[in-house]
């Protein structure tokens, strides 16, 4: 309880929070001789509008301590009667203001601090559309989304996560379109969460999925506004999490991964012939080095005579059967691609050249890979990043079918093959079977899968999303 004595509750925050440096406590007198006592950390609020409407005010204008909202001209002020949800507001950029006389803290949010200025997310850069991001900052994230949905009915529920770090999250969805079973389920999922701290939403994803053991997430992330407000015009969840820029999105459905925000904003036509080129990069970048190997090592007879020649002459001399060598040099690549990623910008690009053409000139000229060869792994990681989101799943994948083709061939590449598509259409997300509108397959769900007619077209939501309120636009061709 907070006692009526200011010094017994310094005494106490003082002690709550084990005597901090970062813990400021400033008690002065007001002109009517009332003695008042300040509480915050320093550099979560800001200090002029502390000095502006809080202490200038009550020194000057407080005459009894019961007057204290007849002098403080703010909205958010709130009356706290047990000293640890006081700690717990300064924790979040709130002054504790202690009256000598009253058995109450007032608290007033001033939180301020330093965040990263909205600008295009890098993994998700666009030629025609929105260019902004989310940062780290849970309320301009949830900002940035009204902007764009600006309806009663779009519902923000926060949630306060991890025993330690004490991490807001929030859900949210449009109320009449989410799928109430999902909705429930999802709440569900993130109440059982008990966790020390909760750092990104990584976190989050990893611990409410249904599948954490597969290399596939069923779970969708984006850093993007309009893609988080596209999903839940469509009955999904979203889950936002303090101190991440990435937003969670619920449910997930594989044909996403195939998908572009840029798809909706660019001609039908195109669009379609885009979403074929990925669907083709994901097949190479898995397939390509052990097709490679399969071919080289079991089946010759179905190389052409001419190829076969040339792929022979630059093989020659080279001490490693196919397989070593594309699995050294898939290996190499991601040595490369991680070094690039951690060291300072200049750095990594200079470290990516460097490899590059190690990889490249001086490999092939000492003789230790041949020419195909670094051809093969060059297409795989070109194709690879053109699906950046299964980078994950397409590495393992790919280190396996290489495996299978350098010691089975084909046949065992096949039988990986159709190992990994069944596991993938076997996987849900939160109810919702993952590889709709494929399988289970579904008329109106294909109209915007591999192909995506004109908008015109879309009229329904995907029915596995929502089934009360599936329209979404007006029929215009009944008019």
């Amino acid at each position: 309880m907070i006692s009526k004595k200011i010094k017994s509750n310094e005494e106490e925050i003082i002690n709550l929070f084990n005597n901090t440096s970062d813990l400021v406590t400033y008690e002065f007198e007001t002109s009517s001789n009332t003695k008042v006592l300040i509480c915050y950390i320093e550099g979560l609020i800001n200090k002029d509008l502390l000095d502006r409407d809080i202490i200038k005010p009550i020194i000057n204008n407080l005459n009894s301590p019961k007057d204290i909202k007849n002098v403080l001209y703010v909205s958010n002020l709130k009356e706290i009667d047990l000293i640890e949800d006081v700690a717990g507001e300064m924790t979040y950029g709130s002054v504790g203001i202690f009256i000598n006389g009253i058995n109450q803290c007032y608290v007033v949010s001033l939180n301020e601090w330093e965040k990263r200025a909205v600008e295009e997310p890098q993994a998700e850069a666009v030629v025609r559309g929105p260019k902004e991001g989310f940062i780290e900052d849970i309320l301009v994230n949830k900002a940035m989304l009204r902007r764009r949905i600006r309806n009663k009915d779009l519902v923000f529920e926060d949630y306060t996560i991890g025993k330690q770090t004490k991490t807001k999250i929030s859900i949210s969805y449009i109320q009449g379109l989410v799928n109430e079973e999902v909705l429930k389920e999802v709440k569900k999922r993130i109440g059982d969460i008990d966790i020390d701290g909760i750092l990104e939403s990584g976190y989050i994803e990893q611990l409410i999925e249904d599948s954490p053991t597969s290399l596939i997430s069923t779970i969708g992330d984006t850093q993007k506004p309009d893609v988080v407000a596209g999903k839940l015009l469509e009955g999904r969840i979203g889950v936002f999490c303090d101190g991440s820029p990435h937003v969670l999105t619920i449910p997930k459905l594989f044909i996403e991964d195939i998908q572009a925000s840029e798809d909706y904003y660019s001609r039908p036509f195109y669009a379609t012939f885009l979403r074929w080129l990925r669907v083709f990069s994901l097949f190479l970048s898995i397939v390509l080095p052990g097709l490679y190997v399969a071919l080289q090592t079991f089946h010759q007879e179905m190389i052409p005579t001419v190829l076969l020649i040339t792929m022979a002459g630059a093989r020659e001399g080279v001490p490693f059967p196919a397989v070593i060598e594309a699995f050294v040099m898939i290996l190499i690549l991601e040595l490369i691609k991680e070094s690039g990623i951690r060291l300072p910008r200049a750095v990594g690009s200079a470290v990516s050249i460097v490899g590059a053409l190690v990889l490249g000139q001086a490999a092939v000229e000492a003789g230790l890979v041949s020419a195909p060869m670094v051809i093969v792994v060059a297409a795989t990681a070109i194709a690879e990043f053109a699906v950046p989101s299964l980078t994950e799943g397409i590495i393992i994948y790919r280190f396996m079918l290489i495996l299978l083709g350098g010691f089975m061939g084909l046949y065992a590449m096949t039988c990986g093959l159709i190992a990994i598509i069944v596991h993938i259409i076997s996987l849900n997300s939160f109810g919702v079977p993952y590889g709709f509108p494929l399988a289970p397959s579904d008329r109106q769900g294909l109209k915007d899968s591999i192909i995506r007619f004109p908008l015109q077209e879309l009229i329904f939501r995907p029915k596995v999303l929502e089934k009360r309120n599936m329209i979404r636009q007006r029929d215009i061709r009944k008019k």
